[in-house]
């Protein structure tokens, strides 16, 4: 997909502007299309927005930047179909519970570029976007969120492994970190209270049906 598939320029007002916003800058999205099966969206992030580390669970999502640059920060579960890679957090007085995470990508990423795919255990399932420049990525999300069939959006806060390394962490732990260079402990949090989003009417091409 190209940006003008959806409408998109890179001569829009929005994109051209390189000037940073006053205060915490505003994430506004809009819904394409959406069934029980899927949805498409757009976010449109200006610049040195940031949408926080957060999950997809049990989702496939096809993600592309259509225009900018962003870095792109992802996590996996070390050992996804368990919690035996958690740990308490001893500096927490309300003990927290601490799960390992192994870095999938840590990068920054510029229009155009390939689409990236994640999965419910791999791929870089949870992941952070940090606007570099006004930019746009358009997300497909299979199934998508759904508070009721239990889909609902976590964030977390990433921790540097050695924090909270101890002794008793199973012994292969050193053979994860050698091969992904980087492992994280990751805590549940509540949405971030900067987070500031909003939603717009979709006014590109309709999308059919048929």
């Amino acid at each position: 997909m190209k940006p003008e598939d959806v409408g998109l320029s890179p001569d829009l007002k929005f994109f051209r502007n390189r000037d940073a916003a006053q205060g915490t800058p505003t994430i506004t999205h809009t819904t394409i299309y959406k069934c029980p099966n899927f949805s498409m969206v757009i976010l449109f992030l200006p610049r040195n927005a940031v949408i926080p580390l957060h999950n997809h669970p049990g989702m496939t999502v096809f993600s592309k930047l259509l225009l900018g640059s962003m870095h792109i920060k992802s996590y996996d579960w070390v050992d996804p179909d368990s919690d035996s890679s958690s740990v308490s957090s001893s500096s927490s007085s309300d003990d927290e519970q601490l799960r390992l995470a192994k870095l999938v990508v840590d990068d920054d990423f510029t229009a155009p570029c390939d689409t990236s795919v994640l999965y419910p255990t791999t791929g870089g399932n949870m992941h952070r976007f940090t606007a570099i420049t006004p930019c746009a990525i358009i997300d497909i999300l299979g199934p998508p969120y759904s508070i009721e069939e239990d889909r609902d959006c976590t964030y977390y806060t990433d921790i540097p492994y050695t924090l909270h390394s101890t002794a008793d962490n199973p012994s292969d732990l050193n053979n994860i970190e050698q091969d992904h260079g980087c492992l994280a402990w990751l805590k549940e949090i509540d949405m971030p209270r900067e987070l500031k989003m909003c939603s717009v009417h979709y006014g590109g091409p309709p999308i059919s049906d048929k």
